[in-house]
């Protein structure tokens, strides 16, 4: 038996039209499926670099393909936000990493070097005088000695830094943290320790922001040969505690502070 098949007009011009739109939609399916396979990107931008310690910072992702995003400061913070902002309490070279996570799993990571400056502080060391009265003389020679906390200065632990006043009565330190600093001053013939042991605020600083420079006018008293407890500076043996009579004398204007020039 013969079978005979008859292909209208309307079927020819059909056919070709269909293959048309399919080759038309193909390449737009493979679009869809690769713009749905595409890994995560970091990528982000920070406010300022270098900055200074206690100074905020902002680091910002511009990730793209993400999910989201975490952030390690290499300081011991983290966060998870896409915009951060952040400061650093030590002077150095951190690498912030950014981690971009993918809606299929994928990761990106990005790691952004970040300079920190330390703050500058100068001390000054001066006779204290009574108010009222001309200033008291500079005072070269004198050792200076940096300490973090209030007990490390009362026990002379953990020393930060030591300096030696010039011939003005100035020393200067630098790559300081963000935190405050109990400056101990001794010399042959006078020391700031009576002072501390009225009132901690002639020798205790503000928290030191890297953006200011720092100047701290250390007053101290002064001793007559033989008063002293000793020649060296230990003051094991040397009482802190107030006179019994007479008032306390309270710091005014000790500290003072002038923005830095950023270079």
């Amino acid at each position: 038996m013969l079978f005979e098949i008859y292909i209208t007009k309307n079927q020819k011009t059909r056919k070709p039209f269909a293959m048309k739109r399919l080759l038309t939609i193909l390449p737009l399916l493979s679009l869809i499926v690769i713009g749905c396979n595409r890994e995560p990107f970091a990528d982000a931008s920070i406010s300022v670099n270098p900055a200074y310690v206690g100074e905020y910072v902002q680091f910002k992702s511009y990730s793209t393909n993400a999910d989201y995003v975490e952030w390690d400061m290499d300081d011991g913070y983290t966060y998870d936000q896409p915009v951060v902002d952040h400061y650093f309490v030590d002077p150095g070279w951190y690498d912030v990493q950014l981690k971009a996570f993918g809606i299929k799993g994928g990761v990106d990571v990005a790691t952004f070097p970040v300079e920190v400056i330390g703050a500058e502080l100068t001390v000054v060391v001066r006779l204290w005088t009574e108010e009222g009265t001309p200033p008291g003389y500079l005072l070269p020679d004198a050792r200076v000695r940096l300490y973090p906390t209030l007990t490390d200065w009362e026990l002379e632990t953990n020393l930060v830094a030591e300096a030696y006043t010039n011939s003005v009565g100035e020393c200067t330190f630098d790559g300081l943290s963000y935190q405050q600093y109990y400056i101990d001053v001794w010399e042959a013939n006078h020391d700031n320790w009576t002072l501390a042991s009225e009132d901690v605020g002639w020798i205790e600083t503000d928290m030191l922001e890297g953006i200011y420079l720092w100047t701290f006018e250390a007053m101290v008293d002064y001793y007559p040969d033989g008063k002293k407890s000793t020649a060296s500076g230990d003051r094991s043996e040397r009482t802190l505690e107030a006179p019994a009579t007479g008032e306390k004398r309270i710091p005014e204007g000790v500290i003072s502070k002038t923005p830095v020039k950023r270079k």
